[in-house]
Order: C-alpha cells, then sequence, then structure tokens
C-alpha cells in the first residue's frame, strides 16, 4: 500500500519516533468547543523528518488507507514493548539523621519515581 506523508504547520512532537502509531481525530466546533468523535489509526510511522516538519506513515496492517482531512488532530502512541521503562542502572541513596538530642522517630519515607522525556 502506499505510504502517507503528513505535513504539519508546527514542529513536530519531540517524542516522537520511528515506529510509534500514528492516529487523527476529525474536529469539528460545537458550541463553541472543539470536539471530536472517533479515533481512526493511520498506521506505524516509518519515517520522520523534522527539518521539513513531516511524518511518513506506512499503513499496510490497515484495512482502509484514508488521508486525514486537513484540520484533524494527529497522535501518536509508543509500544509498551519497546518504551517499558525501569530505572535500570539508577539508583538514589538517602542518609536520614538526627540532629536533635531529643529521640526522634520516623514513620514512613516515600519517592516519586517517573520516566522523563527522551
Amino acid at each position: 500500500m502506499p505510504n502517507i506523508t503528513l505535513t504539519f504547520a508546527n514542529e513536530i512532537n519531540t517524542s516522537v519516533q520511528v515506529g510509534d502509531t500514528a492516529y487523527y481525530s476529525v474536529v469539528s466546533t460545537v458550541g463553541g468547543f472543539s470536539t471530536s468523535s472517533s479515533i481512526t489509526e493511520i498506521g506505524p510511522i516509518s519515517s520522520i523528518d523534522r527539518s521539513a516538519k513531516q511524518i511518513i506513515c506506512n499503513p499496510s496492517i490497515i484495512i482502509s488507507t484514508t488521508t486525514p482531512p486537513g484540520g484533524s488532530f494527529v497522535l501518536f502512541s509508543k509500544d509498551n514493548r519497546a518504551n517499558m521503562s525501569s530505572p535500570l542502572g539508577y539508583y538514589a541513596q538517602a542518609k536520614f539523621k538526627n540532629d536533635s538530642t531529643v529521640k526522634g522517630e520516623m514513620f514512613s519515607a516515600a519517592c516519586e519515581v517517573f520516566e522523563s522525556s527522551k
């Protein structure tokens, strides 16, 4: 099947990678609000040209190959198998010290970890 080339007016999101899956949703205005009804899969992203602001999708696995109409909202998703993240190789070390002369008791300690943008 032929490739679908998407050209954007704005910069392409820096998180988009080859292998991600592209989707689109037709946006309409109702009562002053932008709404969309459904999300349609375009296909896997096979090439990204950031200087030309273009993404090329290869919709070989999709039955219908319709190019998104102008003004559509384009989004992407990542493959969970390739982009699972865990802090392998990274560690943190904490030292709790009570400088008081009075006995202290700590009930809990917590840490929040998240994946940063790549």
